[in-house]
């Protein structure tokens, strides 16, 4: 497959997403990528003006969260490593709900386990699956723009074209 053929994948978990391309067994299918993951993981690198996002937040007193396609396993071994974890307050990962993103169960979660109010709550992605989430759920979506691959296929509420633009729509 090229790249391009996989792109919709993107933000899905492995369980959902694997049997789409006729993939049986999708335990071994996601034992063997997270296996090929951890080969090119010195190559992911995280967005510039990220952790200075969130610690700003943080100093801000403000709720953060992730609600995410991967598993509690993957979650520790592929996103822990960039020492942004103690970042956030709250972590949904897929096995954690019968539902996946773009359904609003995730974000339904969140909510629950976090005592936020979706009136009040704003879920930063950068895929259309984020943003179904979000508003199924009754919640505002703003647009990652520094790392979404098809912006134009997205309906956010808000836009954010660098990291610190999060800072400046939470402080106004």
């Amino acid at each position: 497959y090229s790249l391009k053929d996989l792109e919709f994948a993107f933000g899905l978990p492995g369980s959902d997403s694997l049997p789409m391309f006729g993939i049986e067994d999708v335990q071994h299918a996601n034992l063997r990528w997270n296996f090929f993951f951890q080969q090119f993981f010195h190559t992911a690198k995280v967005f510039d003006g990220i952790r200075e996002m969130l610690v700003s937040l943080k100093e801000m007193n403000l709720q953060t969260g992730i609600v995410t396609s991967k598993t509690q396993n993957e979650f520790k071994h592929e996103f822990a490593p960039f020492g942004l974890a103690d970042l956030f307050d709250y972590v949904v990962c897929s096995d954690q709900t019968e539902k996946h993103k773009p359904d609003p169960e995730p974000m339904q979660k969140f909510l629950e386990v976090s005592g936020a109010v979706a009136e009040q709550t704003i879920y930063i992605g950068d895929t259309v699956y984020d943003c179904r989430c979000a508003h199924g759920a009754g919640v505002t979506f703003g647009l990652a723009g520094w790392g979404s691959r098809h912006p134009e296929l997205i309906q956010p509420d808000h836009v954010f074209e660098h990291p610190g633009d999060i800072e400046k729509f939470v402080s106004a």
